[in-house]
């Protein structure tokens, strides 16, 4: 608008008008700043994420070079020994699928039956609250601290000793507390029209439990349940705790047998100062891969299977 426009509408006493053109410039300029803020916000999260998966393609690349050249039949057949030419990770293997078979069946009942109790049946008071939090606080403790737990009540007052129960006993307690805060969070993301809709229809809190709740929120319990067996599987410090031998020419025959697992034998090939066994740590690293993505497919093929169903 020109000087002259201004002065008579002044003069009129009528208000001016704003400049459009000004508002219009001051917009797109905010607008372009918050394009390239943007733009800078994408840039950072996906050189984030490069990166990450740089380093993770790196190492695995480093692991496969130097084990696929020693996962044979012999590695699987052999057990430890002195002789980088003959070892292999035979002991450890069973071992682990005895530790984590064991782990698997105690976490997901004992977990999930707390998890119902503590959303389903128990009173919203200071106990239960005060339950929720330390259950919540003992999913961050150090893995050696349930080591020295599962030592004093498993080995020794109930006289387990080093056997492979008090190494499934023990890994229950360290990924129980996950399993539980996970399927809490799967419960109760179930909404209650659900739930008053079952109660209509003359079901009982149980029946609307196991014909309702536990379908809906199962995919998240498989979830935590994924995640938990992923941190067991190359758990290394309980198992040490309790009395795992690194060196056996055995394998479990039952749950009262001595035991190896998968992380304390790579533990043990890593530290010896020869260089072929260094190329067996790599084979068995990727053994422990291969394990840990074929338990987890497994999760997620029921999950999903679940995630279906619901639908």
């Amino acid at each position: 608008m020109s000087a002259e426009k201004a002065i008579v509408h002044h003069q009129r006493g009528k208000p001016t008008p704003p400049d459009l053109s000004l508002v219009e410039k001051r917009e797109s300029s905010h607008f372009g700043f918050r394009r390239w803020k943007n733009r800078c916000a994408h840039a950072i999260f996906l050189l984030s994420t490069m990166v990450g998966v740089f380093v993770l393609g790196a190492l695995l690349w480093d692991v496969v070079e130097e084990g696929w050249a020693w996962v044979t039949p012999d590695f699987f057949n052999n057990f430890a020994s002195r002789l980088p030419e003959q070892a292999g990770i035979k002991a450890a293997f069973w071992g682990t699928l005895w530790v984590i078979g064991l782990t698997i069946p105690l976490t997901f009942i004992l977990g999930i039956g707390t998890a119902i109790y503590l959303e389903e049946y128990a009173r919203k008071n200071r106990f239960t609250r005060f339950i929720q939090l330390n259950i919540s606080n003992l999913a961050g403790v150090p893995s050696i601290v349930f080591g020295i737990l599962g030592l004093t009540l498993f080995v020794r007052l109930a006289g387990l000793g080093k056997t492979v129960v008090a190494g499934s006993l023990t890994m229950t307690l360290l990924i129980l507390p996950i399993v539980i805060v996970a399927a809490r969070e799967a419960i109760s993301s179930v909404p209650n029209n659900l739930r008053f809709a079952s109660f209509a229809m003359g079901a009982t809190q149980w029946q609307t439990i196991r014909r309702v709740v536990l379908p809906y929120s199962m995919p998240g319990i498989l979830t935590g349940v994924i995640l938990a067996l992923s941190r067991a599987i190359g758990e290394t410090a309980p198992l040490l705790m309790i009395g795992a031998v690194s060196f056996i020419a055995f394998t479990p025959g039952y749950a009262l047998d001595a035991f190896t697992v998968m992380p304390i034998q790579i533990y043990n090939w890593v530290s010896q100062p020869q260089a072929e066994f260094q190329h067996l740590a790599a084979a068995g690293i990727l053994i422990l891969l291969a394990m840990l993505l074929s338990m987890n497919a497994f999760a997620v093929f029921l999950r999903n299977r679940f995630a279906r169903k619901d639908r």
